[in-house]
């Protein structure tokens, strides 16, 4: 059952305290995740975090209480009004769900890929820097089924508190891994039995060929560098075709698109009914 806290200054939420400030200074192992739709997939059985605890306002606890009830090991649950939710994080909370999960330790990026000759599509993130892009890229590999996302060292937390909630809390969920400081991005594929493709505006080859590979490294750059000129001199370059005049797209939405290709030609897309949601 849960425990009501009305006092702001309770050491049971101090995890919670000053969130604003934390999320630049980093939380010695722990992430905030925030709304129903993203605890519910903290505490669901695809979930790759455990939950410490769970603050809510008590008007939601009804409404959660038998997602709670059904997690193997529930985490503790703390109600509060939202006026002392808004004195503990530092800013006013309007849907009254939060909780606090362990990253616990981060895994290799082989122990991702599945071995050949299974398909494979992985995501590889190189230099972004933007949570909304990293959050977003992290919603359309989940969309679409890619097996893992790697992240070079220069590319931002995906489970920074602002990356979680742009992704609509596909960042609990979906396999990832960071590449180790000097590891080169085509080593690493060939080690893994994945072919390398770079996506850029320059690329010569197209999306809709019939020669995708079964097993995909899709590397993409931050928007306006891109990607580095000697990555895409090894790699297989490839662009998405665009109407004459304006050849740039949002990295997230290119990612979206060329995820999409490459997991239609996989045949990792099933049918499904009517779209109730917002992508």
């Amino acid at each position: 059952m849960p425990e009501t806290i009305r006092d702001p200054a309770d050491p049971r939420l101090d995890p919670y305290a000053r969130m604003r400030e934390r999320d630049l200074v980093g939380r010695s192992g722990r992430f905030v995740a925030e709304g129903e739709v993203t605890l519910r997939l903290l505490l669901g059985p695809r979930a790759r975090f455990r939950a410490e605890s769970v603050l809510l306002a008590p008007e939601r606890w009804p409404g959660l209480a038998g997602a709670l009830a059904a997690c193997p090991a529930p985490p503790p649950v703390y109600l509060a009004d939202k006026a002392v939710m808004s004195a503990v994080t530092g800013f006013p909370i309007h849907r009254g769900v939060l909780a606090v999960g362990l990253r616990g330790a981060e895994p290799e990026p082989g122990a991702l890929v599945p071995p050949p000759p299974a398909p494979v599509l992985v995501l590889g993130l190189a230099g972004l820097t933007n949570h909304d892009n990293v959050g977003a890229a992290f919603r359309n590999a989940a969309a679409f089924g890619a097996d893992a996302v790697l992240l070079d060292g220069p590319s931002c937390d995906p489970l920074y508190r602002k990356s979680i909630r742009v992704s609509a809390g596909a960042a609990l969920i979906q396999p990832f891994a960071r590449l180790g400081p000097g590891r080169d991005w085509l080593a690493l594929a060939e080690t893994l039995g994945l072919e390398t493709l770079a996506l850029s505006p320059g690329g010569a080859g197209g999306l809709d060929g019939p020669d995708l590979p079964t097993r995909a490294l899709l590397i993409l750059g931050t928007e306006g560098p891109g990607l580095e000129a000697g990555l895409l001199a090894r790699a297989r370059a490839l662009r998405i075709a665009m109407a004459p005049g304006f050849d740039s797209l949002n990295v997230a939405t290119a990612a979206g698109i060329a995820l999409h290709a490459l997991a239609r030609a996989q045949g990792r897309l099933v049918p499904r009914g009517p779209n109730r949601g917002g992508g």
